[in-house]
Order: C-alpha cells, then sequence, then structure tokens
C-alpha cells in the first residue's frame, strides 16, 4: 500500500511538468477578402513533432473559408507536424500562402489574400 501511495505521488508531481512544458504557436493572417486565417498547432514537450496538432481554431477557419473538412485536416496536420515550421513564423506564412494559393479555394475567392501577422 505504501508503495502504491509512493507511486501515485510521483505521478502526480510529474503532471505539472509535462504541462508546463506545453506550447501553444498562434499566427493570425487576414486576407483582403475579409478571410482569416489563424494558424494554431499545439506542441507538447518534446523537440520532436510526435504530439503536435493542430488548434480547433485552424481547423474552423480553413473550413469557413471554403475547404471541406477532410482537405482542413489534412492541410492543418500538414503544417503542424512540419519539423521545419515549428517556430518559424515567416515558414508558417509562407506555407499557408502556398497552400491557398495553390488550392480552388483561392480560385473562388476574389482578388490576391493579403495577410497581418499578429
Amino acid at each position: 500500500m505504501k508503495s502504491l501511495l509512493i507511486a501515485a505521488a510521483v505521478v502526480l508531481g510529474l503532471a505539472p511538468a509535462v504541462s508546463a512544458h506545453e506550447t501553444r504557436l498562434v499566427y493570425r493572417y487576414v486576407f483582403q477578402t475579409g478571410h482569416v486565417i489563424t494558424v494554431g498547432c499545439w506542441r507538447g514537450p518534446w523537440k520532436e513533432v510526435i504530439w503536435d496538432r493542430p488548434e480547433p481554431v485552424f481547423l474552423d477557419d480553413l473550413v469557413r473559408i471554403g475547404y471541406d473538412y477532410p482537405t482542413a485536416q489534412a492541410i492543418a496536420n500538414r503544417i503542424c507536424r512540419d519539423q521545419s515550421l515549428v517556430g518559424n513564423k515567416e515558414g508558417l506564412k509562407a506555407e499557408m500562402l502556398r497552400i491557398y494559393y495553390d488550392s480552388t479555394v483561392y480560385r473562388r475567392a476574389s482578388g490576391k489574400p493579403t495577410y497581418i501577422l499578429n
């Protein structure tokens, strides 16, 4: 019983340390067409991108501007799990704009999107 209590104390003691290392990367782009894409990725406590995933607002914004959900999920995962884009604002911006310009969503929109990095 004593060892069970010690094990529980150790596990509970490590939980705040792991959660303290979580990182959220959120960048917001405002397009001239009025569309807003908030690029938000959750990062785990590791340098590797094993647990990285898109924030819900990122997926919602992609769906809102015209992507279907599976495509939005694929784009967001591609961006959030790219090791070269971790902590790289300019890289995130360039990759998101490249994907947007290459898509049918851009071809349906009027005008070339511009961005504001907050």
